[in-house]
Formats: C-alpha cells, structure tokens, sequence
C-alpha cells in the first residue's frame, strides 16, 4: 500500500477481513461442490494495488463462479473525479465480489460484494469515506421457502444495527437490481443493497465496520442450505433452456446498469476480474414469453412485482 495516503485503521482492517472472508467463503462453497477447487489469479494494478480473482468451474454444482477480492489506489481517474465532483483527488477502495453460478436450474444463482472506499485530498487527508455493498439472489425457479430463508438470514443479520435497516436496504435493492430497458424486470428476488454508508465520527466507523461484517458472516448461512436442499433435483434440456434465458437478463443487467461493473472499468480495474461476474453460457431469443400459469412463469411474475418474504 501507499503509506503516504494515510489509510485509516478502519482500511486497513477491513482489507483484512475480506481477505480472510474470501478464504471462508471459498472453503464453504467448495465443500459443497465436492469436485471442483478454485483456482486463485492474483494480479496488480499499474497506478497502485491489486487483487486476488479466484474462480471456480465444472463442478459437481457449481459451472462457474467468483469470488475476488480487490484493493486499489492512486489518483481517482478523471471519469471518477467528474461522477464525485470533484477535482484531482487520490483515492482507496477495498471490496469483495463474488457471483455464483450453479449448474442445476433449481438452485440460484448468487450476488455479493462488500466495500470500503476513502477520498483523500492531494495532501493525503481523507475528506470522504463509506462503506456499501449487499446481496441479492436470482433463482430461476421459484422455491418461497427458499426466498424465505435467504430474506431471514439477512434480516436477522442486520437487525441489531436497526430495527427499519433491513425494509429500507431491501427496497434500496428491488430499485436496484432492475432491468429498466426492459419495464423495470428485476433480475431476481433480491436482498439487500445499500451504500455510501458515511460514519459521522470513529466511533461510528467502527459500527460501521461491525454492520459489514455482519453482512458478510451471514452469507454461508444464506446461501448453502439453499444449495444443498436443490443440489439433487433431476433438471432436462427445458430446465436448462429457461435458465439460459433468465442468464441473458443478468448479462443485460451487468453490462448496462451496474456500477461496480462501470467503476472497475473506468478505474482501469483488471477486465477478467471485473467481467467474473458472467455466466458461462446465456441465450438470447427474441421476446420470449414462458407459458402462462408456468413455473417459469411463476418465476417472472415475481421479477415484475417486488415482494416481502418476511
């Protein structure tokens, strides 16, 4: 790291975490998989930092997944200094992502990231710092007492931080994971989403802190039972058709509206890594309709209409 930016302990502590987290999640998932193992990328960033994309693929579960972790700093780019507003500034920004997607079209596929971010001035003191991140789940088809049971998990995770956090972060994410070219389809059932989480003080930056990790912890918790539960359903070529199709609307959704997707990119982030996120095979069929009172259109009418799962 450059020292000479002044990372506050807060940075520091929390890129600690993560990378501790990354190893976490990625035993967890490859003990569900029972084949596959992930194979670790680290790389540098020329203007200052790195990271390490770990990827796994053709498991017993999981075709293809991610899950990275990454911290970079330096000057803020010039297209980052006109979405702040602000001048040249240097900057640091720690964050895990991960994106995981299941070979059987009963089990979801799964989002996450978790991040930190400080602006510094040219002299190196900060003058702005948040944290934001969250989770959210794309079944393809729909299981409510699986969307149950991941909407718990994170409300009882986040619950002790504030009581209205969790309505407030879930709503944050139906607005968000949307695919507005397409009248406002959501990508799937959602979960939580929040951020530029400002601490007002140290004190408050370590309550912070507290809440990410509290998101983190509870992702094992939220995903594997689902996994486990759907890993052994029997699934066919129209399972695997209509899970192809609902891929295409998570490709949609990253390549036109995500901003982590557009901040790493503009960053010079490292495109592999950035780009984990996509599915290994998607399909595109011109204005595909599921037939009505079917479980894939069970499943759509969902996307068009937010619920409350708990």
């Amino acid at each position: 790291m450059n020292t000479a930016l002044n990372f506050s302990k807060i940075a520091i502590g929390f890129n600690k975490y993560i990378l501790n987290l990354q190893n976490k999640i990625c035993k967890g998932l490859e003990e569900v998989d029972g084949k596959a193992k992930f194979i670790e990328d680290a790389w540098e960033r020329e203007e200052g930092g790195g990271g390490k994309t770990r990827v796994i693929a053709n498991g017993n579960v999981f075709e293809k997944g991610g899950v990275s972790t990454s911290i970079v700093y330096g000057e803020l780019p010039y297209a980052m200094q006109q979405a702040f507003k602000v001048g040249i500034n240097n900057f640091f920004a720690v964050g895990l992502s991960l994106v995981i997607h299941p070979k059987n079209p009963y089990i979801p596929t799964v989002h996450a990231n978790w991040r930190y971010f400080e602006l510094f001035d040219m002299e190196g003191k900060i003058i702005d710092r948040w944290f934001g991140g969250g989770t959210d789940l794309t079944p393809y088809y729909l299981f409510e007492e699986d969307a149950i049971h991941f909407h718990s998990t994170l409300k009882n995770a986040i619950e002790p931080f504030g009581e209205n956090l969790y309505s407030s972060y879930k709503k944050n994410c139906d607005e968000y994971f949307v695919n507005k070219h397409r009248n406002n389809e959501a990508r799937g059932i959602g979960g939580v989403f929040y951020d530029y989480l400002r601490p007002t003080n140290e004190k408050d930056a370590e309550r912070l802190f507290e809440f990410q990790k509290a998101n983190g912890n509870c992702f094992l918790d939220a995903y594997l039972p689902i996994v486990k539960k759907r890993k052994n359903i029997s699934f066919g070529e129209k399972e695997k058709y209509w899970q192809e199709i609902r891929r295409g609307r998570y490709v949609e959704f990253n390549l036109i509206h995500d901003r982590g997707t557009l901040f790493g990119l503009k960053t010079n982030g490292r495109t592999e890594s950035i780009l984990m996120s996509l599915p290994p095979t998607v399909r595109f069929e011109y204005n595909y309709q599921p037939q009505p009172g079917s479980e894939e259109d069970k499943l759509l009418q969902v996307c068009l209409i937010p619920k409350e799962w708990v």
